[in-house]
């Protein structure tokens, strides 16, 4: 559970997808609202919080930004990154509305049946060009990727820990076996 507290200190708002060129700049994919907005908040740090890097956005890329980050000077060092989680502090991001939450907010969730009964946990949300998709660890075992829309996910409750899912029959089907 302190573990849990800590992670929610902090967001992932941009991993690394790629070296562009040859001298260290890599290519983003931002999990911000405006991926142009990935360098605003700050510095960013590794998932251990021990590597800084202070970003500059020099242009857009298919799915995110073109960025410098400062201290890597070349391709090989940039290709290293590749793969890399950039976080920021919580306290760094504009506050939410109330209907509003992070990718991050949902990871560890129960998701439920609409009739209260538990599904599974959710594992994250991912987006891979068409669209989020929320990732659910069935109680089965079996990991289900469900698309992230208000059909299939009508409702989150962030302060009781718990989001409600629809999925497809024949998911629940396959599930219950």
């Amino acid at each position: 559970m302190v573990e849990r507290a800590r992670d929610r200190d902090w967001v992932c708002v941009a991993v690394v997808a790629t070296a562009h060129g040859l001298r260290g700049m890599l290519k983003l994919r931002c999990f911000t609202e405006r991926p142009e907005d990935v360098a605003a908040y700050g510095p960013v740090f590794d998932r251990n919080g021990r590597r800084l890097f202070e970003l500059e956005v020099i242009g857009p890329a298919p799915a995110g930004v073109l960025a410098r980050a400062h201290g890597i000077e070349d391709r090989d060092a940039a290709e290293a990154l590749r793969g890399a989680e950039l976080f920021v502090p919580r306290a760094a991001l504009p506050e939410l509305a109330s209907d509003e939450f992070y990718h991050s907010d949902l990871e560890g969730m129960e998701a439920l049946r609409p009739d209260g009964s538990r599904f599974g946990v959710v594992q994250g949300v991912a987006n891979f060009g068409a669209g989020d998709l929320i990732e659910v660890v069935a109680d089965s075992g079996r990991q289900i990727s469900l698309p992230f829309t208000r059909e299939i996910v009508p409702s989150i409750d962030l302060e009781r820990g718990w989001l409600v899912v629809e999925p497809p029959e024949e998911l629940v089907t396959e599930t219950a076996s």
